[in-house]
């Protein structure tokens, strides 16, 4: 019964994974993925998911089949639309839990994203459980039924009790075998994420929404990555500053725009916090391109040259269309670092364009 049960579990995951798959690019866009995060672990919604089956009504209802009628008569009588209100509950969706970790392979398998190989020296230690072998002490839920087994057939035998024509083992306390473990420190490469968003005037609550939309996918395949990732938060219109995640996708829109301050403020955080030797680095931003001044352009052009691209594994500009943007920056950067693989950006006209965006911002492994 229980072999059978696991295995059912085991059926309806690979069902609501295949439907993840399926309809991954609607998830990736809409949201309904990131609406109920748990700690580690997501709320999806899913169609009802059942076994198909006949259903028999009653013989003197009428029906296909049955009754007078000639061929290419209507079956059943169409209704006016002014019935009553009903009593009985209609086709809801079911919700399915998945786990961030399957949700990364998932999302890496569709779009054939590559691992990354982290670099940096920075070695943060998080101790595991690891089991190493067999103990006669130990909570039943860590009893090792095939070792157990074992012992009592051995005991059994020895005894002179065991039946080969009656092969029944009924271990006793003596017999019972526990998994034993040892908690092991072990080394896990570190990474930073900077988000950095233009909050001007001309970014809406749509555009901040893709933003938020992809950061979380983007994030759900870095932790995949890496066991330990800090995120930190910028967003700027002429002037920059950091703030929580929360202030990060919440914040009204307002101001002119002046990209350096926010590059000077990214530079700021990774000379104080984050030194390249140690850290895998990651800077995002995302605006829809417009900028207050070719002179402004120039000094964001110096300021990725000679001081954040150099230490960053990749940096990455997404550009979102907007009704007022001119795209203008996008136009700059391709033009600047042509050439330059530590460089990617992406337009994001729209919200089901956030999986193509994904794929042209991870899938170089860097």
């Amino acid at each position: 019964m229980i072999l059978n049960i696991e295995n059912d579990l085991n059926r309806f995951k690979e069902i609501v994974k295949g439907k993840v798959r399926k309809d991954l690019r609607r998830y990736m866009s809409s949201g309904e993925m990131i609406g109920k995060q748990g700690n580690k672990r997501v709320s999806i919604p899913l169609p009802q998911i059942g076994i198909p089956r006949f259903r028999y009504g009653k013989n003197d209802t009428g029906g296909v089949g049955q009754g007078e009628g000639d061929d290419g008569d209507a079956v059943g009588q169409p209704g006016d639309g002014s019935g009553k209100a009903g009593d009985q509950p209609g086709q809801h969706s079911i919700e399915a839990e998945v786990s961030l970790e399957e949700l990364a392979e998932i999302m890496g398998e569709e779009l054939a994203l590559p691992r990354i190989e982290p670099r940096g020296s920075k070695q943060i230690s998080s101790e595991r459980d690891r089991y190493t072998g067999i103990s006669k002490l130990g909570p039943e839920a860590l009893r090792h039924n095939k070792r157990t087994f074992r012992e009592a057939l051995k005991r059994q035998i020895a005894s002179g009790t065991y039946a080969p024509a009656r092969p029944v083992i009924v271990p006793i306390k003596d017999d019972k075998r526990y998994r034993s473990w040892k908690t092991k420190n072990e080394p896990q490469s570190a990474a930073v994420i900077i988000y950095m968003m233009d909050v001007s005037g001309s970014m809406g609550n749509e555009q901040k929404e893709i933003v938020r939309l992809e950061a979380f996918w983007i994030d759900t395949w870095l932790r995949h990555n890496y066991k330990n990732v800090e995120t930190r938060f910028i967003i700027h219109d002429a002037a920059a500053r950091e703030v929580p995640r929360d202030v990060f996708f919440r914040t009204k829109e307002s101001g002119g725009t002046l990209i350096s301050s926010a590059y000077k403020l990214a530079v700021k955080i990774l000379e104080e916090d984050y030194p390249a030797q140690d850290w895998n680095i990651y800077p995002f931003h995302f605006s829809d391109g417009d900028n207050w001044s070719a002179n402004d352009t120039r000094s964001c052009m110096k300021l990725l040259n000679e001081h954040i691209i150099p230490v960053s594994n990749q940096f990455s500009y997404g550009q979102v269309d907007s009704e007022y943007g001119s795209g203008q920056f996008y136009k700059d950067l391709n033009e600047q670092f042509a050439k330059d693989e530590r460089v990617v950006t992406s337009r994001i006209p729209r919200r089901d364009a956030i999986m193509d965006s994904i794929k042209e911002f991870l899938g170089k492994g860097n």
